[in-house]
C-alpha cells in the first residue's frame, strides 16, 4: 500500500515518533535535555516554533509551527542528529526510530487546546505523574515551575501566551472525554492535499454518494459517521439531511 504523502506545508503540525520495537529513546534526563537542545537548534535553522511537547521514555510528541515548506528537512535533522548521539553514547548500532514519524497537519484552531491536553496528559496516562505540569519534560511543566528552564524555541508558544487567561489551567487539567478523543481522531483522519496556493481538504465522495443507498436509520447513521470521517462538518451533514446539528452531534458521540 502506498504511504500517505508527507505534507510539508507551512503551518501547524502534531508529530509523534517512537523508538524501534517500542524501545526506550531516552535512558536518562541528560538524553532528554540533549534532545531538546537538538530540537531548538533545528528550530533556529528552519525557523520553527514549538507550541507544546512531551518527551516520554519511548516516544515523543511535538506540536510545532513551521514558517515554510520544510517539515521533512526539520525532522530529518532532529531524528538523525539525536540517533547519532544516542547510538554513540550507548554503543549501539541500527535504527533508533520505529519507521517514519507520524504527523498531522492541523487546519482547525478549535482543536489546539484538545491537542495541548492530549499531549500534556500523556505522563498521567502512563502513570508517570498525577497531574498536568508535574512531569518535567512537558512544556506546561516549565511554564508552571520556575525552577525549570523554558526552552528558547518555545518562547512564542501559544500555550505560554494564553496560559494565564481565565479558565485555561482548569481546562488543561481536564482529562479528554471519549467524545473529544473521537473528534480528535476524526480530525486527524481528514486528508489534506497540497496545492499551488496552499492546501485543500480531500473528500473521497460527494454527500449524495454517502447517503444514496441508505435504507433505514441505522444505515443512515453509519453513513453519517463515514461522511464525517471523510472531512465533512457536522453542519454540512445536518443541512444535507435536514437534521439538526444536535442530532448529528449525538450520532457522532455514540460511535
Amino acid at each position: 500500500m502506498a504511504r500517505r504523502a508527507r505534507l510539508d506545508l507551512a503551518g501547524f503540525h502534531h508529530i509523534v515518533n517512537r523508538g524501534v520495537a517500542k524501545g526506550k529513546i531516552y535512558k536518562s534526563a541528560d538524553d532528554k535535555d540533549k534532545f531538546l537542545e537538538i530540537l531548538c537548534k533545528a528550530c533556529r535553522v528552519y525557523k520553527v516554533n514549538v507550541h507544546d511537547y512531551c518527551l516520554m521514555d519511548n516516544h515523543y510528541h511535538l506540536f510545532i509551527e513551521t514558517t515554510s515548506q520544510n517539515l521533512s528537512l526539520f525532522m530529518r535533522q532532529i531524528n538523525g542528529n539525536y540517533a547519532i548521539y544516542f547510538n554513540k553514547k550507548y554503543k549501539r548500532v541500527g535504527h533508533l526510530w520505529q519507521g517514519r514519524y507520524r504527523s498531522w497537519y492541523v487546519v482547525n484552531e478549535a482543536y489546539f487546546y484538545t491537542i495541548f491536553r492530549y499531549i500534556e496528559h500523556n505522563p498521567i496516562k502512563a502513570r508517570m505523574a498525577k497531574s498536568v505540569g508535574e512531569y518535567p519534560y512537558t512544556l506546561l511543566a516549565t511554564l508552571l515551575n520556575p525552577k525549570l528552564e523554558l526552552i528558547p524555541c518555545a518562547k512564542h508558544s501559544k500555550l505560554r501566551k494564553e496560559l494565564h487567561y481565565e479558565g485555561v489551567q482548569e481546562l488543561l487539567d481536564r482529562k479528554l472525554s471519549k467524545n473529544e478523543l473521537n473528534e480528535l481522531k476524526a480530525e486527524e483522519k481528514k486528508k489534506i492535499e497540497q496545492t499551488e496556493y496552499g492546501y485543500r481538504q480531500i473528500k473521497r465522495k460527494k454527500l449524495k454518494e454517502h447517503f444514496e443507498k441508505c435504507q433505514d436509520i441505522q444505515e443512515r447513521n453509519s453513513a453519517i459517521l463515514k461522511a464525517l470521517d471523510d472531512g465533512y462538518t457536522q453542519g454540512e451533514v445536518a443541512r444535507y439531511l435536514g437534521l439538526s446539528s444536535a442530532m448529528v452531534s449525538k450520532i457522532f458521540r455514540s460511535r
